[in-house]
């Protein structure tokens, strides 16, 4: 391999490694992505994917083959619930229709979609746009200095190495982030509490599902607590279980010492009958924890995703943190390194921006952990549990950390509110390259940018500004500022 000169190396080609390919691709940004798999995810880890994230799928020309794939793999608009096992009583109803009620809040819907589905739809957008994606390829070591980053790397199977100069580098290389440890940058929050598994099996669970249409399971009972996903037809899916006896002091440790049975007898007991074949086709070993980066910068390198932060899988706000930490960096870099008058210091809006946010939402997966499945962690202190919408559409960068995305009516420092203007065609759908005035029909004003007058009546309403007045609109669909007429 000859030495290779990009402007960003983004280390880590799973998930949001992949997202941030993208979306740089398509701020016109070239970037390299080392990944030390062989390939994209082989394991069928559901993934919830938020309004949010679908809306950022939508900018980049994805979000239609994303909700087809997930219409092939999951049932659509089911219920999260709980039971004392798939066979038998049910215990609570936490969300009864992953959609009801929201869709007046976005073009896009919630859907759920594994991430070896995912990846490889993410990994042709990207290389689409120009990103040059190595598989089999580890990062060596690295060096930086004021100009960028010099890195090492080598392809496992034929010992090849090369060097990478980069402008910079994002490190997005998971829980165990070898990047940020080799940085020294700390994990500060609640630690583990949990060394969990998820069985993968396949056996013929339908008729246990009883024509309920089910998208999460939490499975709670003396014998284990954790969650099913099962897959269309129904024959295949996995158990992720996350403690073990006796809830008020559960075993944590659920994976020191598990035998093949145990995972049997374990898939049993949430199934709650032995009666229907199942075979176990992998267990995976995990850390259920709930941890934010102390910074999620150091000089031209940036964490995203759980190398920045990481958290327990209940409301499904992981991946999807991670996808939008992408974005907000993507475009900030696309607009330094393509000399659109930002300066390096603005780079640092990226961790003021995001950081304050992931940290509460790590909180809100900690508290949906603690109030759903570990009632024996309350007595340490939780956040309240705030509305699912506040935390995945109604993040804010203006100081207040969140708010119902129904109420912030386009104030700066929000997302861009959603307000369908024709058949097919939402306000969001104006957005999401460059700066953009989205104006009232009686503005009069500047139009150095890209400026969309609305007629629609509801517009000023929806963005809290009158007829004669506009909002500024940043890349990433967040409101910069609201200007009025000259």
């Amino acid at each position: 391999m000859a030495d290779i000169e990009v402007p960003v190396l983004i280390v880590g080609g799973s998930l949001v490694g992949m997202s941030s390919a993208m979306l740089l691709g398509h701020y016109g940004v070239r970037s390299l992505v080392v990944e030390h798999h062989r390939g994209t995810a082989i394991h069928p880890r559901a993934a919830q994917i938020t309004q949010r994230t679908m809306e950022i799928f939508r900018t980049v020309g994805v979000e239609q083959i994303v909700k087809q794939r997930s219409a092939e793999q999951f049932v659509q608009d089911g219920a999260i619930m709980g039971v004392e096992s798939l066979a038998g009583k049910e215990i609570a109803y936490y969300i009864a229709n992953l959609n009801e009620g929201i869709r007046d809040l976005s073009p896009c819907e919630r859907v759920f979609i594994s991430q070896s589905l995912l990846e490889p739809l993410l990994k042709q957008r990207a290389e689409e746009l120009g990103a040059d994606l190595r598989f089999a390829t580890e990062m060596v070591s690295f060096e930086q200095n004021d100009s960028g980053v010099t890195a090492q790397i080598r392809h496992r199977d034929s010992g090849e190495t090369a060097s990478i100069h980069a402008r910079y580098m994002i490190a997005a290389d998971g829980a165990h982030s070898r990047v940020r440890e080799r940085l020294g940058i700390r994990m500060l929050g609640r630690g583990v509490f949990s060394n969990s598994i998820t069985i993968y099996f396949r056996g013929d669970v339908g008729p246990l599902l009883r024509g309920r249409s089910l998208s999460v399971i939490y499975v709670i009972n003396p014998v284990l607590r954790g969650f099913f996903r099962i897959e269309i037809p129904f024959t295949s899916g996995f158990l992720a279980v996350i403690a073990l006896g006796d809830p008020a002091h559960p075993n944590t440790d659920v994976s020191t010492g598990l035998t093949d049975q145990g995972c049997l007898d374990l898939l049993h007991a949430a199934l709650g009958v032995n009666d229907i074949p199942v075979k176990i086709e992998d267990v995976m070993r995990w850390q259920s924890e709930a941890n934010t980066a102390e910074r999620f910068r150091e000089g031209n390198i940036f964490l995203v995703g759980d190398s920045a932060h990481v958290m327990p899988p209940y409301g499904g706000f992981g991946g999807n943190t991670g996808v939008q930490d992408a974005q907000n960096l993507a475009w900030k870099l696309a607009w330094v390194l393509n000399g659109n008058g930002f300066s390096q210091d603005f780079l640092d809006t990226y961790e003021q921006e995001r950081r304050p946010v992931c940290e509460f939402t790590v909180e809100q997966a900690y508290s949906r952990y603690v109030t759903r499945t570990a009632p024996y962690l309350a007595p340490k202190g939780f956040q309240p549990v705030a509305h699912d919408m506040n935390v995945e559409l109604g993040y804010c960068y203006d100081g207040k950390l969140h708010e119902h995305p129904s109420e912030s009516k386009g104030r700066p420092g929000t997302r861009a509110p959603h307000l369908w203007l024709s058949e097919g065609q939402s306000t969001l759908d104006l957005l999401g390259k460059e700066y953009v005035f989205l104006a009232g029909p009686q503005w009069n004003g500047d139009e150095s940018f890209r400026t969309h007058r609305i007629t629609h009546p509801e517009f000023p309403a929806a963005y809290g500004i009158s007829p004669s007045e506009a909002v500024l609109v940043r890349p990433d669909g967040y409101v910069a500022g609201r200007i009025e007429s000259k």
